[in-house]
């Protein structure tokens, strides 16, 4: 990989998963701007196909519940973006079971099924990264998210165990983990917000979203993809097994 140039990735590819919006899609924009061949993975088919021929990479259509047709997606992925996900809002004793299934299915089975199969090619060439896109909710919890923050702190730990087997073979794993960004994902979350708290949704982002952090404004989705970048640079190739808070000082308190 050419660290001096202006496209750092070329020669790599990389699997997003999630990748027809959001986080995900501006990942897959900004790895493919670095250089990178893109497999854009996600259950939205139009869009992924619209990204996959802008971007110059490969749409994959699957849904990540299902186990087969993720053991069906390409082996030979030398960056992984573990990006997409789903939410729901309830109180625990009200939620879900099936809702409370999917999630897990997709937010960490997922991965970890996507990673057992490429992390092989990855240690064969000695070189590799891979880059879960937790969240702020992998480090603390929230009411009524119970499902979402399950999912993360385990996806957390996923990651540590990848950084700690994949260090002797060059593959660095790690966790960005941001507050609230500015997505689809977020969007859809409002209604249900409100009515959990019992406040108008147009206090939602003032009073819930916005309330712990320092920087008082939703985070913009290339923010995030830039810190991705950076980590599969080489001057991020020391930083493995830990989690990098995108969270507006969240975590500060």
């Amino acid at each position: 990989m050419d660290t001096t140039s202006a496209r750092p990735l070329d020669g790599r590819t990389a699997l997003v998963t999630g990748a027809a919006s959001g986080i995900g899609r501006a990942c897959a924009e900004a790895l493919a701007e670095a250089g990178a061949r893109v497999y854009a993975v996600d259950l939205a088919a139009g869009p992924a196909r619209e990204l996959a021929e802008r971007i110059g990479g490969t749409a994959l259509v699957a849904d990540l519940s299902d186990p087969e047709a993720v053991e069906a997606l390409p082996d030979d992925a030398d960056i992984v973006v573990n990006s997409a996900g789903l939410q729901h809002v309830a109180p625990v004793h009200e939620f879900p079971v099936d809702r409370f299934t999917l999630i897990q299915r997709v937010m960490v089975e997922a991965p970890f099924r996507i990673l057992r199969r490429t992390l092989p090619h990855m240690y064969g060439q000695g070189w590799g990264r891979v880059i879960n896109i937790s969240s702020v909710h992998g480090l603390r919890a929230s009411a009524f998210k119970s499902a979402y923050v399950t999912a993360k702190h385990a996806l957390e730990g996923l990651s540590k165990t990848v950084a700690l087997e994949g260090a002797p073979h060059g593959v660095t794993s790690n966790c960005i983990n941001p507050a609230y960004v500015r997505t689809p994902l977020v969007e859809k979350q409002i209604a249900g917000q409100a009515l959990a708290h019992g406040i108008r949704e147009d206090e939602v982002v003032e009073q819930i979203m916005l309330d712990r952090t320092a920087v008082k404004r939703l985070i913009e989705p290339a923010e995030v993809a830039g810190v991705a970048v950076w980590l599969c640079s080489a001057h991020a190739s020391y930083i493995t097994g830990t989690s990098l808070a995108v969270d507006g000082g969240w975590t500060a308190h």
